[in-house]
């Protein structure tokens, strides 16, 4: 799963997101963007930053690093980009940083040199294992998602899926949710295609309204769809849709799934079920 890149991705689309998980809840969204920017004269790149929109504001600028695997002199780069990007930037006044880890065991030790500022309100540290879910639960915990056990993932993706349709009044932020835990889900599984994962999680037809599915549509990229304009629209749709959920079916049983789960999820019947399973084992 490229963390890195699902991280930066979530801010870019949905910045409410990290300043959720860092406790600023009253900051306002709109005065940020949030950009990769390379230092000049280097072969530094810091992949995230969330800048004011207006050079006069006192909004401080939030140097962001997501670091799930351990890196021993990890402080050193760091601290080292952000000071030369302070040096070649004198308009920036007011900064902090946050690194987000997925426990606390990936936290360097190398840490004496950078002491005073770990310590202080300049940089903050995010163990996703210990993020209280309390208040703004629900993005708090679909960033947690990020680090869910495979086995329940799918279980937690629905619990979260139900939550959003409980909590959030406005349909189009409730799609928006639905469509960030399908991405989320997709990084974790990619042996999944983008259907499958929508009948799993039961919510193929507004899965079918998303940004992602258009993307689908236009690229081409849905394998029963091709099949179906070759054999015929409205046949080599079901066909192809059939021919999807049985392939799927070996994947999901292997995920710990029953028969009678995977049944349920792929609206199939347990003896197609039990049939593909005893055709992929012979």
């Amino acid at each position: 799963m490229q963390t890195d890149k699902i991280f930066y991705s979530l801010f870019q689309a949905f910045p409410s997101i990290f300043f959720a998980i860092i406790g600023e809840t009253t900051v306002n969204i709109n005065a940020y963007e949030f950009v990769s920017i390379e230092v000049k004269q280097t072969a530094f790149r810091i992949d995230g930053v969330f800048i004011p929109t207006s050079e006069t504001t006192n909004q401080p600028l939030y140097f962001v690093e997501v670091q799930f695997q351990l890196d021993p002199t990890f402080y050193r780069r760091f601290f080292a980009e952000i000071f030369l990007y302070l040096r070649q930037n004198e308009s920036v006044n007011f900064w902090r940083a946050v690194v987000i880890y997925p426990q606390r065991s990936l936290d360097p030790s190398d840490r004496l040199p950078y002491e005073l500022l770990l310590n202080s309100s300049q940089v903050q540290r995010i163990y996703l294992d210990e993020l209280d879910t309390g208040e703004n639960s629900l993005q708090v915990a679909i960033i947690k998602l990020i680090i869910e056990r495979e086995e329940t993932a799918i279980d937690k993706g629905r619990e979260l899926i139900l939550q959003a349709r409980q909590q959030l009044a406005d349909e189009a932020t409730t799609k928006q949710i639905v469509e960030l835990i399908e991405t989320i889900l997709l990084y974790k599984f990619t042996r999944l295609s983008r259907e499958e994962l929508a009948e799993m999680l039961g919510i193929d037809e507004e899965f079918k309204k998303t940004r992602m599915y258009q993307s689908i549509k236009e690229d081409g990229l849905e394998e029963g769809r091709q099949q179906g304009r070759q054999q015929g629209r409205q046949q080599g749709r079901q066909e192809g849709r059939q021919e999807a959920k049985l392939e799927a079916i070996p994947r999901l049983l292997a995920l710990g799934l029953s028969v009678e789960q995977v049944a349920v999820a792929l609206d199939l019947t347990v003896a197609q079920v039990q049939q593909a399973a005893q055709n992929q084992s012979s």
